[in-house]
């Protein structure tokens, strides 16, 4: 996983790229454009917002293009129940994969304990998908993103993650080698955020990601 991945082309990097819209002004037209988009070049997964899951679910029903759903975004602000429920939602309209934003604010103020309870109870509401945790990397300093990634870690999450893109940053190959060497070799790190040609992808998975959120998905495994 991560580093040790053999990217000989371009479309090596489409498997693990998840195909993204979550612009709140997107359109039905486009969440069915970007499934079309990622069943023709193979992109690992398409990632909306709960609006469109149902859409998206359907549309890429066996085409083995995983439908994806953010939850708790982009603030990752709201009561446990609420997140939870709202991961039990889609995963029960076909999400196989969850997006959830980390309690930023309780990371912050050193309330671990609580942070590590909110994951771990979205995950419970995961059942059999795979659950990625946003950490913000963009509003933290470097102790605060190794102790969110050792939250998601403690909770059983499978991936952690870098951004939400909302919050004036995205992901950079320092916060990528950061997280891989926390959480070590099997978890998944998801770098998602300004990533947006081939050889910014590239510098992503030999940092140590293993998964790639990006809008500009074609473009980076076209090159164009």
């Amino acid at each position: 996983m991560g580093a040790a991945r053999d990217l000989r082309s371009n479309f090596d990097i489409a498997g693990i790229i998840d195909h993204t819209l979550l612009r709140q002004d997107a359109l039905p037209s486009e969440a069915d454009a970007i499934c079309d988009e990622a069943m023709e070049y193979g992109f690992k997964a398409v990632c909306v917002n709960p609006v469109y899951l149902p859409r998206v679910a359907k549309r890429l029903a066996g085409s083995g293009v995983a439908p994806c759903s953010v939850i708790g975004f982009p603030f990752g602000a709201d009561p446990t129940e609420i997140t939870a429920a709202e991961a039990a939602w889609v995963v029960a309209n076909g999400a196989q994969e969850v997006d959830m934003v980390i309690a930023l604010g309780l990371l912050k103020a050193g309330e671990t304990d609580a942070v590590t309870a909110d994951i771990a109870a979205v995950k419970a509401a995961c059942g059999d998908a795979l659950l990625k945790v946003i950490i913000e990397a963009t509003l933290l300093d470097d102790e605060q993103k190794v102790r969110a990634c050792r939250c998601a870690m403690e909770a059983g999450a499978d991936f952690v993650k870098t951004s939400t893109g909302f919050a004036g940053g995205g992901a950079t190959v320092e916060d990528v080698a950061l997280m891989r060497r926390t959480v070590g070799p099997d978890m998944g790190v998801k770098a998602s955020g300004g990533v947006r040609t081939t050889a910014d992808a590239k510098a992503m998975v030999e940092a140590g990601a293993s998964r790639i959120g990006a809008s500009a998905s074609i473009a980076i495994v076209t090159g164009d």
